[in-house]
């Protein structure tokens, strides 16, 4: 009985295959159909109002500029008896922003101060490409930058930034930063940071020595009563390493600084 059934599926598939002319035929391939450039909505509307009806369209879904101010420390240092800065504010669009920052710190007067004036591209869904200029206001002699660097979210949501720099007069800088935000609540936010300077040279008119020149580390506990502001405390450390430190002892300034700080983190 199987052997009856097996014969007759054999017969039957052969027939198909007889009776099937295209059986080994190959469809040839078509190209795919172009952008629509007829629209039937023009007849009805007038195409000038339908084509100013679809470039809204494209404004409402990826086309917005949009913009932020970002105030990620504004702080008092206790102990130090000074305050720090360190903001940022862009405007732009999903992949092309203009970008302005600022940092710096001081007492009496400003003891550093710096500018950046950035081009920024999107690279990757989590990373932009940026370039510009960099401008010192402190400390004497001040010095411009050429910039280039990159600033994303890695993995496990660290934030991270990484920046080369070439003055005008030949020397080069290197800047990595990395932070991250631990919520132990939905506003009780906890912010390890740590940031690391380098120098590709001696530049003894700043006080910067050849090699790794600073590590900054720092810890800061936010309550967000808002999003948008965010008052902290925290405990800052940095010293000065190798040749830089060199540097600090011949002037007579302390290598090593720590510092309780109390600020506002607050953006718009």
């Amino acid at each position: 009985m199987k052997a009856l059934i097996v014969a007759l599926l054999l017969v039957n598939g052969a027939v198909f295959a007889a009776e099937d002319p295209h059986a080994h035929h190959q469809m040839p391939a078509k190209p795919a159909p172009g952008a629509a450039s007829d629209f039937a909505a023009d007849r009805i509307y007038g195409a000038d109002a339908m084509a100013a009806a679809r470039q809204q369209l494209r404004h409402e879904h990826g086309a917005h500029v949009f913009s932020k101010v970002m105030v990620d420390e504004l702080e008092y240092m206790s102990g130090l008896d000074g305050y720090r800065w360190d903001a940022e504010a862009w405007i732009g669009g999903d992949i092309n922003r203009a970008v302005l920052k600022t940092e710096g710190e001081g007492s009496d007067g400003f003891h550093h101060a710096e500018v950046q004036a950035l081009y920024s591209r999107a690279i990757g869904p989590y990373f932009d490409l940026q370039a510009g200029l960099r401008h010192d206001l402190r400390p004497d002699p001040s010095r411009t930058y050429a910039v280039l660097g990159v600033e994303g979210l890695a993995p496990y949501w660290f934030d991270v930034e990484a920046t080369a720099f070439l003055s005008d007069k030949g020397d080069v800088l290197a800047r990595l930063g990395a932070s991250y935000d631990q919520l132990l609540t939905q506003r009780l936010v906890l912010q390890p940071e740590a940031e690391l300077n380098f120098s590709g040279q001696d530049m003894a008119a700043q006080g910067i020595g050849s090699g790794l020149a600073e590590v900054e580390l720092g810890i800061r506990l936010r309550y967000e009563v808002r999003r948008e502001f965010a008052p902290y405390v925290g405990i800052s450390y940095s010293r000065k390493a190798g040749r830089t430190a060199d540097f600090a002892r011949t002037a007579g300034e302390d290598v090593g600084e720590t510092a309780v700080v109390i600020g506002i983190r607050t953006w718009f």
